[in-house]
């Protein structure tokens, strides 16, 4: 068990083990989820009892293996579990226990939020690749439709915050920031900002080729049955 896991947050797992998953690696991903998401809000003043709990992650665990099954059913990839994608989602929330590094502690708030922008950031590239290349390996999709994947959830769930205007209140919950006064990190939120532009002008375009992939995959399997 903790092979495969540290095999699978090293990118080294291979297909046939990615078709062999069992409910302890569920019970185990579910484990790490609940523990990251204590440790996520564990020094936040502002954080709610549910967030303290760690009830939140696990929630998004499964709201989000939902959404994922429901896009890749879409572009007939078979087989598709949302078992596996339940446990494989829950699986890369690992690297975020750097989120629980009270780095504040041993250096001074400044610097300890810029460390945590960057934290942000690696575990963001992190889970996302490790996701995507799961994908990519287990469904033998092409690159191109891997990232078509992985990018509709996430500028759908970008796009949504920041029509919500409340992409700078989950920014300062990821990145350990607790105040309103000006930091060193203030040009790490302008990226994030970007960002956030990016994709609530970019997840329209990303639906419509979303759309002409699902249906040209679909005419494909017709024709192959012919």
């Amino acid at each position: 068990m903790l092979n495969f896991i540290f095999r699978y947050l090293t990118f080294r797992t291979q297909p046939d083990e990615l078709k062999n998953l069992q409910w302890s690696h569920l019970i185990v991903g579910l484990l790490g989820t609940w523990i990251v998401g204590i440790g996520r809000y564990w020094d936040h003043p502002d954080a709610e009892l549910l967030q303290h709990l760690g009830v939140g992650s696990l929630v998004y665990v499964f709201c989000l293996a939902a959404v994922f099954w429901l896009i890749i059913k879409a572009l007939n990839v078979p087989p598709c579990r949302y078992f596996d994608l339940l446990t494989m989602i829950c699986l890369t929330s690992f690297p975020a226990i750097l989120y629980a590094i009270p780095v504040e502690r041993f250096m001074s708030l400044s610097a300890a939020a810029t460390l945590n922008v960057w934290f942000l950031l690696i575990v963001a590239v992190w889970r996302v690749s490790l996701f995507a290349t799961y994908l990519h390996r287990l469904y033998q999709l092409p690159g191109g439709v891997t990232l078509l994947i992985m990018l509709l959830p996430l500028m759908g769930i970008v796009a949504s915050l920041a029509f919500l205007n409340l992409e700078g209140a989950v920014f300062q919950i990821m990145a350990g920031l607790h105040g309103p006064e000006p930091t060193s990190n203030d040009g790490a939120y302008m990226v994030v900002m970007l960002l956030t532009g990016l994709s609530y002008f970019g997840v329209i375009p990303v639906v419509i080729i979303y759309l002409f992939t699902a249906v040209f995959r679909w005419s494909r399997s017709i024709v192959k049955e012919e």
